[in-house]
């Protein structure tokens, strides 16, 4: 497994692993949650979120990396990062590995790396963000296993 920084060319087959990553939280867990009116109105564009979030994703001049993890040709993973020096924090805004890459310790280097890359650069603090639904109890062990300490927040929703 290599790591590297992000390249504009990786933007497509990122996308796609980000859609093939998420997808079945937003088309299974959240909409059997929430339901089909909450579901549209607030993730009823997902697909085309990613693709706006990934334009803006790795932007190094404003604190913003990606690191990509892969296989010869074959992309494992990425993490997606930001950090704001005068508050000494940073923040992994987004996380993916290919399904058939999961448990096989690639998550674990991308965020060693990017922890590193932070702490070298003088933060002091980093979070993540995710679901208490199903789909993400896998993502809440693996934060369990890094060290890191759950803070639980709730978001309610209700349709009109």
């Amino acid at each position: 497994m290599n790591l590297r920084p992000f390249r504009s060319s990786d933007m497509e087959p990122l996308l796609e692993l980000t859609i093939a990553t998420f997808g079945p939280f937003y088309e299974d867990s959240f909409r059997s949650i929430v339901g089909d009116t909450i579901m549209s109105n607030q993730s009823g564009t997902w697909r085309e979120d990613y693709r706006e979030m990934w334009l803006g994703l790795h932007d190094p001049q404003n604190d913003k990396h990606v690191v990509v993890a892969e296989d010869g040709d074959t992309f494992l993973g990425f993490a997606a990062w930001q950090t704001n020096p005068d508050k000494r924090s940073g923040e992994i805004d987004i996380i993916g590995v290919a399904v058939d890459q999961r448990r096989h310790h690639v998550g674990r280097a991308l965020c060693t790396h990017a922890f590193e890359a932070m702490k070298q650069a003088g933060i002091e603090v980093v979070s993540i963000g995710t679901g208490g639904d199903g789909f993400h109890d896998a993502a809440r062990a693996f934060y369990d296993s890094l060290g890191m300490t759950p803070m639980p927040l709730v978001r309610y929703y209700m349709a009109l």
